[in-house]
């Protein structure tokens, strides 16, 4: 593990420990500076660390391996996004005001079309890796994974690539999308859907 792998490791603990920090700021000092670090530290620093990270350490699709010794900038991204799957509630409160979820996605890089409708749980491992036409309906607790790991000749094999859905999809509660999954458009998935990695539905 490289030295950049070993810092980022500590990003998730970092931002608690400053998303702790502005709370108690907020406590002792109520006003709108302390209302904005709050806001700050658990939405904005993740994702200008991850745009920032993006732009020296783009992210790539297709294999590589995480045990090696250089970086691997999907470990980092990883990292730097790995507190929203942990404590999910903090983008659940996001699918509860209309579009402003979508335009957190786009925030993070993804391309996300109009009137996309989001349930309150779901999860999304790779927010930059994902592509999503209009008027797309995603149910309840879908899991969305642009990435896959598993172990080959003593290294942990990684494949990365966008997932892609078109216009007027409907995605069914607990569906689950893999690497490289392409929905055409006007699909329609039923509930508990398991989607392999590059396969199409058209």
């Amino acid at each position: 593990m490289t030295v950049i792998s070993k810092i980022l490791l500590f990003f998730p603990t970092f931002i608690l420990l400053l998303t702790g920090a502005t709370i108690v700021y907020l406590a002792y000092s109520p006003n709108i500076f302390s209302i904005l670090a709050v806001f700050l530290s658990i939405y904005g620093l993740p994702m200008l660390v991850y745009r920032l990270h993006e732009w020296v350490y783009p992210v790539r699709e297709g294999i590589s391996y995480l045990q090696n010794k250089e970086y691997n900038p999907w470990w980092g991204s990883h990292q730097i996004q790995v507190i929203y799957i942990a404590i999910p509630a903090l983008e659940a409160v996001l699918r509860l005001i209309p579009g402003v979820f979508s335009c957190w996605l786009r925030l993070w890089g993804a391309k996300v079309g109009r009137d996309v409708y989001w349930t309150t749980r779901l999860e999304i491992a790779d927010r930059s890796l994902l592509e999503i036409g209009d008027r797309v309906v995603i149910g309840h607790g879908v899991g969305i994974y642009s990435h896959i790991i598993k172990p080959r000749k003593q290294n942990l094999m990684l494949y990365v690539k966008k997932v892609k859905i078109g216009s007027n999809v409907f995605v069914g509660a607990g569906s689950n999308l893999a690497p490289g999954v392409v929905i055409g458009d006007g699909s329609y998935l039923p509930a508990a859907t398991k989607l392999y990695p590059n396969q199409k539905v058209q």
